[in-house]
């Protein structure tokens, strides 16, 4: 009697563990080829045990290289690109910032680019919430502005953004395959 109950009640925990790891009628989708990443500034902000005020943050989609070679190719010259994959990228300011010599008010945009071989054209711009670059609307777009490219130091297999310190306030600095670029983004420190 004894081995009945111990195999019972085995038999139950087992259930109930496997009752906790898969439910009952939902199905979640794999997990994404290109994940979302998110990156502030100040690099700190969400990590500090102290209060940081965010200036900006960047929430895009970081595809992979996966051998294949991206700018001029996958990624197709003078063509208008999301700035990443899947959602369009945003950029959020919770302040004013200047780019290019333009003010910009706190809010939040698309950023989408148009790459050619020695710069590419940065578009700041206000449709949110789209996929892709396929319903780009220029109509919407708040900023163009050149930036000259330059080459990785090595090559870098998922899109990555990041932020580093300028005078007059930070570079948004994009890398993927072999080509890096910086956006030098200006607000009151």
């Amino acid at each position: 009697m004894k081995k009945i109950s111990l195999i019972m009640f085995l038999l139950l925990g087992s259930l109930a563990v496997n009752a906790q790891t898969s439910p009952s009628g939902v199905t979640f989708p794999k997990v994404d080829a290109s994940p979302l990443d998110v990156v502030y500034y100040p690099l700190n902000t969400t990590k500090s045990k102290e209060p940081v005020e965010p200036v900006m943050r960047v929430l895009y989609s970081r595809p992979q290289k996966k051998g294949r070679e991206i700018f001029g190719v996958l990624e197709q010259f003078d063509k208008v690109w999301r700035f990443g994959a899947n959602e369009n990228t945003e950029i959020q300011f919770f302040k004013p910032v200047t780019i290019a010599g333009k003010k910009i008010k706190a809010g939040r945009y698309s950023v989408f680019a148009i790459p050619s071989k020695d710069k590419w054209t940065i578009i700041i711009n206000k449709q949110n919430d789209k996929w892709g670059a396929f319903s780009y609307d220029e109509k919407k777009d708040l900023l163009r502005t050149d930036v000259v490219t330059n080459k990785a130091e090595k090559t870098v297999e998922a899109l990555s953004i990041t932020f580093t310190d300028n005078p007059d306030g930070a570079n948004l600095v994009v890398a993927w395959d072999n080509t890096q670029i910086y956006l030098p983004i200006g607000f009151k420190k």
